[in-house]
């Protein structure tokens, strides 16, 4: 009986297929993701051109976008988004030094946790948005009040995250550095803070759209020059066109903050597991 060898028979494309699934569902998810704010945008623009509410309510999409390439041809964009991200930015970056120093050194001695825990315990969940008055009238209605009251709306989150992830932080790791003779100064840089670097991510993560988010109310209230501000103007002369080009604008530098802290925390973490790609049996 001869033997048939099946050595030189083509083999089903079988890894191709498998490989290529992990990106038909990214892609599928990307559109997924869009596609809720498509169904927005043509609502927007239906609604809008069909005369079931007024143009003054709400204009139409392509109105607006007309009006935002208007403000970016005169400058005006460019002025008033510089302004409002360079205060937003600022603000948040001062709260993430200070929230993450602050935060540290509260775990780390007890003197200072309980000097400041019940300020934070206080502060945290308090609507900080209310002392507004109190920063115009102390530090007037110019840049640094604005940045200042940013800087009391996004510190609080910090320190809570890096408390947490430093806290977290696996004992076992720490007695063993110890027992190998590591100083403090070694344990802070080489074991605490990259084990809670994660989670202090997700602390500036949370900070960063309240920091956007403040300075827009602050803008608002205060006046001048800015998106907040420009929005408020459209609103006193009933601009309908600027009150919405201020929301498109505003959405989109929200997302491309958002998006750019979340590409530098994978930079970042790229020594991680959560940077790892998933695995399947």
């Amino acid at each position: 009986m001869t033997s048939f060898d099946t050595s030189a028979l083509p083999r089903p494309a079988v890894a191709p297929a498998i490989a290529l699934k992990p990106v038909v569902w990214a892609a599928l998810r990307r559109f997924a993701g869009a596609l809720s704010l498509i169904v927005l945008v043509l609502g927007w623009e239906l609604a809008a051109r069909s005369g079931i509410v007024s143009a003054f309510l709400l204009p139409p999409l392509s109105t607006v976008l007309e009006r935002v390439w208007s403000d970016a041809q005169s400058g005006e964009l460019a002025l008033n988004l510089g302004l409002t991200l360079y205060r937003a930015l600022t603000g948040f970056a001062i709260a993430g030094v200070a929230g993450v120093a602050l935060g540290i050194v509260m775990t780390r001695s007890r003197a200072m946790r309980w000097f400041f825990d019940p300020i934070v315990s206080v502060g945290f969940p308090m609507p900080k948005i209310a002392f507004l008055p109190v920063f115009m009238l102390w530090l007037g209605l110019y840049d640094f009040s604005k940045i200042s009251m940013t800087v009391f709306n996004a510190i609080f989150p910090v320190i809570i995250a890096t408390m947490a992830a430093a806290e977290g932080v696996d004992r076992h790791l720490l007695w063993s550095a110890r027992s190998l003779g590591a100083s403090n100064r070694q344990l802070l840089r080489e074991i605490i803070l990259p084990a809670a670097l994660p989670q202090i991510l997700t602390g500036l993560q949370v900070a960063l759209p309240i920091s956007l988010i403040v300075m827009i109310v602050t803008e608002m209230l205060m006046g001048g020059a800015g998106l907040g501000g420009a929005m408020i103007a459209a609103s006193r002369f009933a601009d309908s066109p600027g009150v919405f080009a201020g929301i498109v604008e505003i959405a989109i530098a929200g997302i491309c903050l958002v998006k750019g802290i979340a590409i530098l925390r994978r930079h970042l973490l790229a020594w991680h597991q959560e940077a790892q790609d998933p695995t399947t049996v």
